[in-house]
C-alpha cells in the first residue's frame, strides 16, 4: 500500500503542475480576444496568488484537523472547478471569479503534500516528485498549444486540463483511507498533541526570515519566466503566438528533466550544494538570454533557467525539517508557501508593468536581480543553521 500511496502522490504532483503554465501559454491569444492590455495577465496572477497565500497560511490547521489525504482531494477538486470556469469564460473580468478557488486549492495541496514528503521520504523522492510537477507544467502549455493550433481556442485548452483534474479528484477520494494507514501510532500522538503555531511564533525561529525571503525570490523568478516567457518571445523576437506558446514550454522541459537528474545527484550531494548548483545554472541561463543571438539565445536561456530551477525548490523544502525540526516543519512549510506565493503575487505583475511601459527586453535583467537576493538569503540560512 505504501508503494500505491507514493504513486498517488506522484499523480498529485502532476496535478499541481498542469494548470501552472496555462495562463502564460494562452495569454498572447487571450489578451487579444478580450481586448485588454498585455499587462492584465498580472492581475489574474495576483488573484490566484492571493488565494494560495491564504490557504498556505491555513495549511497547518487544516492538515492537523483533516489530514493530508482529505486536504489534497478537496484542493484538487477546487482547482478542477476553477479550470472548468476558465474554460467557459469569455469576459476578462469573470476570470477573477474563478481565480479565487484556483488559488485556494493550489495553496493547500502544495503545503500539505510538500510537508508529507519531506517527513516521510528521502531527498531523491522530493526531486522526482517535483519532476512530476514539471511533467504537469510541461503538459499544460503543450495541451494549450494543441488547442490553439487545432483551432479550438484557449477555452478548450483549459477544459481539457479541467477534465484531467476531475479524474484525479476521483482517484484521491478513493485513496483517503490509505493516507490514514500511513501514519504510525507515534506520529498520530505527536499530531494530536501539537498546537498550530502562530505566525509571530514562526518568524522568531532562527533562519525563518531568510528562508521566507529565499522562497519569495525563487517563486518570483520561476513564475516570472513562466508567465512572461512566451510573451517575451512574441514581443522581443516577433515570433508567432502559436510557436511562442510551444517554445515557452522549454522552461518546463528544463525544470522537469533537471528534477529527474537531481534525484540521482542527491545520492552524492547535500541539499545545500544542490541548491547552489541550481542557482549557478540559472545564472548561466540569464547570461545566455543577454547574448545577441536572437531566438537561439532566448530559447536556450529559458531552457537553462528551467534546468537551474529544478533542484532549488525541492531541496529547500526537503531540508526544512533539518533546519527547523520535524515538529515545526508543517508550520514553516505553510508560511514558506505563503511567502513563495507573495513573490508570485507581486513580482510577475511588476514585470508586466515594466514590459508595458518600458520594454520586454528587460526580462533577463529582472530575473538576474532576483537571483542575486535569493543566493544571499540561502547562504545566510545555511550559516545560521550551523550555529
Amino acid at each position: 500500500m505504501i508503494g500505491f500511496l507514493l504513486a498517488i502522490i506522484y499523480l498529485s504532483f502532476i496535478s499541481l503542475g498542469l494548470p501552472d503554465g496555462l495562463l502564460g501559454a494562452a495569454w498572447p491569444t487571450m489578451c487579444v480576444e478580450m481586448d485588454v492590455p498585455v499587462s492584465y495577465a498580472g492581475l489574474i496572477s495576483v488573484t490566484i496568488a492571493a488565494g494560495t497565500i491564504v490557504s498556505s497560511l491555513l495549511s497547518d490547521r487544516l492538515t492537523l484537523r483533516f489530514g493530508t489525504g482529505k486536504v489534497t482531494a478537496f484542493s484538487v477538486a477546487m482547482t478542477a472547478l476553477a479550470l472548468l470556469g476558465f474554460s467557459v469564460t469569455k469576459n476578462y473580468w469573470l476570470l477573477f471569479v474563478w481565480a479565487v478557488p484556483y488559488g485556494l486549492g493550489a495553496g493547500s495541496v502544495d503545503a500539505s503534500l510538500n510537508n508529507y514528503v519531506a517527513l516521510h521520504y528521502a531527498s531523491r523522492h522530493m526531486s522526482w516528485l517535483h519532476c512530476m510537477w514539471g511533467v504537469g507544467a510541461t503538459l499544460g502549455p503543450y495541451i494549450m498549444g494543441l488547442a490553439l493550433t487545432g483551432g479550438r481556442g484557449w477555452n478548450m485548452g483549459y477544459r481539457y486540463v479541467a477534465v484531467l483534474q476531475m479524474a484525479l479528484t476521483a482517484v484521491l477520494i478513493f485513496s483517503i483511507p490509505i493516507w490514514k494507514e500511513r501514519k504510525n501510532q507515534q506520529e498520530q500522538e505527536k499530531t494530536e498533541q501539537r498546537e498550530p503555531l502562530a505566525l509571530r511564533e514562526i518568524v522568531k525561529i532562527p533562519g525563518a526570515k531568510e528562508v521566507l525571503i529565499a522562497f519569495f525570490c525563487y517563486c518570483a523568478l520561476e513564475q516570472t519566466a513562466m508567465l512572461w516567457g512566451s510573451t517575451y518571445l512574441v514581443r522581443q523576437l516577433g515570433m508567432q503566438e502559436e510557436r511562442a506558446a510551444s517554445l515557452g514550454s522549454l522552461f518546463f522541459i528544463g525544470i522537469t528533466s533537471g528534477r529527474f537528474l537531481s534525484g540521482f545527484l542527491t545520492y552524492r550531494f547535500s541539499d545545500a550544494n544542490m541548491i547552489r548548483l541550481g542557482q549557478s545554472v540559472i545564472a548561466a541561463g540569464v547570461i545566455v538570454m543577454l547574448l545577441p543571438l536572437g531566438e537561439i539565445a532566448a530559447t536556450a536561456g529559458l531552457l537553462l533557467i528551467g534546468f537551474g530551477c529544478a533542484p532549488v525548490y525541492p531541496c529547500i523544502i526537503h531540508s526544512t525539517p533539518d533546519h527547523f525540526g520535524e515538529e515545526n516543519s508543517q508550520a514553516i512549510i505553510g508560511i514558506q508557501m505563503a511567502s513563495a506565493y507573495t513573490g508570485t503575487l507581486l513580482m510577475p505583475p511588476l514585470f508586466g508593468l515594466i514590459a508595458n511601459h518600458i520594454s520586454t527586453s528587460l526580462l533577463p535583467w529582472y530575473e538576474g536581480g532576483i537571483l542575486v537576493l535569493m543566493i544571499a538569503m540561502c547562504e545566510e540560512l545555511n550559516r545560521k543553521s550551523k550555529h
